[in-house]
């Protein structure tokens, strides 16, 4: 085990950290206010919440494991099938988060511009067969994704077994060969097109026209108005922060035909997005805004004066 980190290891570090100590509470705090929501009187935008906090905690849940490998200057010395069962996972909400955002922003939209439709009972049945496709896709595509990166390994080094995955220098990532970049990079631009570009075109557009709406209707209260402008904030920083650099790398890396060298600094710039999710749990949800009020309101009574 390496006695110093290295300055990349130490800010991967610092900030799988700092995103699970945000994360995790308020993770399992919206997950659980949701299912007791559901089990009490069930609105679309609880069931869409509900799968958006399942995705970030699966992702939290596998999230030490990468601690670890940070801990030891990036060089993963547990077992290589807890490797791709981390990778797989640290993937997987990665596709899941942009899909549950943008069905969250056109849930929003739709409440505000059709708010009679909104109020029928078929909804709920909607809600639910939308969020199942989702994870179908979601699932599908990561299947495909991973047998795409881990097939054919015996072409990257000769001298390996038929090994799918080849750890170098005990190193948790995958040394890609030709043919697999080949047909990894076209997967990865359709990734970025599907899981990226048209989640945020969605996002943009129910919101821009949630936003005229507000503005033409003076019945909404000014403080369900910064609600909304929380809610856009905080989606806006999950795709400008989160996942914009990390697709950037597909299309840079589809262009180039290599994996770009700053690939790996993006990945960790999309484990935020569990830090920017709260927001959206806390201006959608009223029962997270008074769950967060009481805990600070504890918190404040036991420090001294």
């Amino acid at each position: 085990m390496p006695t110093t980190m290295s300055g990349d290891s130490t800010v991967f570090l610092a900030i799988y950290i700092i995103t699970f100590l945000i994360g995790f509470p308020n993770t399992v705090l919206a997950f659980c206010l949701c299912i007791r929501k559901i089990h009490s009187k069930p609105i679309p935008i609880d069931i869409f919440m509900l799968n958006l906090a399942a995705s970030d905690l699966v992702f939290l849940t596998f999230l030490p494991f990468k601690m670890k490998e940070a801990t030891d200057n990036m060089v993963w010395n547990m077992p290589e099938a807890l490797c791709r069962l981390s990778l797989f996972m640290f993937f997987l909400p990665l596709y899941s988060s942009s899909l549950f955002l943008a069905a969250i922003s056109a849930e929003r939209y739709v409440c505000a511009a059709f708010p009679v439709r909104y109020k029928s009972p078929k909804r709920i049945i909607y809600t639910t067969v939308i969020c199942v496709i989702a994870w179908v896709i979601i699932a599908v595509t990561s299947v495909f994704s991973y047998k795409a990166a881990y097939s054919d390994s015996n072409e990257v080094d000769n001298t390996t077994s038929n090994h799918s995955l080849e750890v170098a220098h005990q190193d948790c990532y995958i040394k890609l060969s030709e043919k697999q970049l080949r047909e990894l990079l076209p997967l990865r631009l359709g990734l970025a097109i599907v899981f990226f570009l048209l989640p945020l075109l969605i996002c943009c557009f129910c919101y821009i026209s949630l936003i005229c709406i507000l503005m033409k209707c003076p019945l909404f209260k000014r403080q369900r108005k910064l609600r909304v402008v929380g809610l856009i904030v905080g989606t806006l920083l999950v795709f400008a922060i989160s996942f914009a650099p990390y697709n950037a790398s597909h299309v840079v890396g589809f262009i180039k035909k290599e994996n770009p060298d700053w690939r790996m600094k993006a990945l960790m710039l999309s484990t935020l997005n569990t830090c920017f999710d709260p927001i959206i749990f806390f201006c959608i949800s009223k029962d997270m805004r008074r769950a967060i009020k009481v805990c600070a309101k504890a918190l404040c009574s036991c420090m001294p004066n």
